[in-house]
C-alpha cells in the first residue's frame, strides 16, 4: 500500500528534503584530491546535525556510517574509510539522508575528482537527465512504471546499463516504503500516481553490463565488470501542479 502523506508530514519531509540537499552542497564544495571518503562522512555528519536533522544511514541495519561514498566501479552504499583517498579522475558517488521530525529526505549525486574523459562526463551527464526524464513522469494519473520506463530509455539510447539489484522506493516516517520503483520496464503499469505520494527515485548507470556484486563488506556493491558507475537520487512529492523535489538546493540541478 502506498500512503499519501499528510500537509504536516510534507512540511517535515521538505525540511529533511533541504538539509540533505543541503549537505551534498557542502560535501561538494569541500571534496578535492587527496581527501579520504572518511573526511566526506565527517562533513556530512556535521551538516547534518548542525541543522537540526540526525543521518538516516549511521546504524541502518549496522551502517557505520553517516553517508555512502562509492568511488569509480562502486555503485551504492560505499562506506567511508579514512584509508580510501581520492584521486584526480576518480569518478565519485555521494549519498545522504536526514531525518526531520520523524520523517526521511534521501538524495545522490555523481560527481568527478578533477578532470575525466568525455565518455566519463556522458556516464554521468546521461545518468543525471533520466532522473531528471523519471522525475518528469510523476504527475497525477501516470502509472507507476511509468517513471523507470523513462529512465531506461533514456540511459540504454545512449549504451549504457541499468542496474537492476537496486531500485527506487517510497520514504516517509521510513526511508524504505512500499512500493518499490524499478529503473526499468514497460511504461503503463502499476498504481496511478496521486497528490501526496513521495518517492525516491534513483538510477544507478553502469558503462558496461548490468551485473553486480558485493564486496565482502555486505555493503558496497561494485560493478561485477569493472565498469564504470554513476548514481542520482532526488526525494519527489507528487501534486496536482506536476512534481517537486524536495531534495534540491534553489538555482541548483
Amino acid at each position: 500500500m502506498i500512503v499519501l502523506k499528510s500537509a504536516q508530514e510534507i512540511d517535515r519531509m521538505r525540511e529533511a528534503g533541504r538539509v540533505t540537499a543541503l549537505t551534498i552542497e557542502r560535501i561538494v564544495e569541500e571534496v578535492r584530491p587527496g581527501m579520504s571518503t572518511a573526511d566526506l562522512d565527517r562533513i556530512g555528519e556535521r551538516s547534518i546535525r548542525s541543522e537540526g536533522c540526525t543521518p538516516s544511514f549511521l546504524g541502518y541495519r549496522g551502517f557505520p556510517a553517516s553517508i555512502c561514498v562509492s568511488v569509480n566501479d562502486e555503485i551504492v552504499h560505499g562506506i567511508p574509510s579514512p584509508k580510501r583517498i581520492l584521486r584526480e579522475g576518480d569518478v565519485l558517488s555521494i549519498d545522504v539522508g536526514a531525518v526531520y521530525e520523524g520523517y526521511h529526505g534521501d538524495s545522490a549525486v555523481t560527481i568527478p575528482i578533477g578532470r575525466v574523459s568525455p565518455e566519463v562526463e556522458r556516464l554521468i551527464d546521461v545518468t543525471r537527465d533520466s532522473l531528471e526524464r523519471g522525475m518528469a513522469e510523476m504527475v497525477p494519473g501516470k502509472r507507476l512504471s511509468d517513471i523507470g520506463h523513462a529512465v531506461q530509455e533514456r540511459v540504454e539510447a545512449e549504451g549504457f546499463s541499468v542496474v537492476r539489484q537496486f531500485v527506487g522506493h517510497g520514504i516517509g516516517r521510513e526511508m524504505h516504503e512500499p512500493p518499490q520503483i524499478p529503473n526499468y520496464g514497460p511504461g503503463g503499469r502499476g498504481p496511478r500516481l496521486k497528490p501526496g505520494m513521495v518517492f525516491a527515485i534513483e538510477p544507478m548507470v553502469t558503462a558496461g553490463g548490468p551485473e553486480v556484486h558485493m564486496l565482502d563488506d555486505q555493503w558496497t556493491a561494485v560493478t561485477a565488470d569493472g565498469s564504470l558507475a554513476a548514481h542520482f537520487e532526488h526525494t519527489i512529492l507528487v501534486t496536482d501542479a506536476g512534481p517537486e523535489v524536495l531534495t534540491r538546493v534553489a538555482g541548483s540541478h
